[in-house]
């Protein structure tokens, strides 16, 4: 996920500082990736850096004489976002699977039972996928009035088609070893056997 990017998107809709954006962001995503404030910072100074965004100041909200060090979108972060919203997401760099990593290393190890880590890891995503279907039918997912309501009812959507394909890729996952574990006593068994070496009488040793 390009955080880069989604800051951008909402800093057209007008200046914000630091923690405002990490509000907005995580409203509109319902604080399913919550942001670091220091993450926010650091990606804004990037961006000032870049010309994609540009310092402003705002006036405190509490009605004092204090400003906010805000930032805008310049005509090139507008851009940057137009390209965004345009260009398909790629699938050529996947990101890193931590379950998929771990289940890859641990096939190859001698020793580790895969068959438990299947089991346990299928049971932690189904109660991730109860619990998501629960929000689906309750509270600002189920009723998405507002766009921020629907916004979050699509991330929901997202959580729950991945927590789903999780699922069944590790049932795959399972009936592959099986088919594995199977075909090992059958490849042992038509194996050729190792010839016993004679003596030069002919006797066998």
């Amino acid at each position: 996920m390009s955080i880069r990017q989604a800051m951008l998107a909402i800093l057209e809709q007008g200046p914000m500082y630091g923690y405002q954006l990490r509000a907005e962001f995580e409203q509109r995503t319902g604080e399913t990736w919550p942001l670091n404030i220091g993450q926010v910072y650091t990606t804004l100074t990037r961006l000032e850096r870049d010309g994609m965004v540009e310092v402003v100041e705002s006036a405190a909200e509490d009605g004092s004489d204090r400003t906010h060090v805000s930032y805008r979108a310049t005509e090139s972060g507008r851009s940057e976002v137009s390209e965004w919203f345009a260009t398909p997401v790629p699938r050529t760099q996947p990101p890193r699977d931590e379950l998929a990593i771990k289940l890859a290393i641990a096939v190859t190890l001698p020793g580790v039972d895969v068959a438990t880590i299947i089991q346990r890891q299928r049971s932690a995503t189904m109660t991730s996928l109860q619990d998501y279907t629960r929000l689906k039918r309750t509270g600002r997912a189920a009723n998405p009035e507002a766009p921020e309501d629907l916004a979050w009812s699509l991330v929901l959507d997202s959580l729950v088609f991945d927590a789903e394909a999780e699922v069944r890729w590790l049932d795959h996952c399972e009936a592959r070893l099986r088919r594995a574990a199977a075909d090992r006593p059958a490849a042992s068994a038509h194996a050729t056997p190792t010839a016993t070496p004679e003596t030069s009488d002919g006797v066998a040793r």
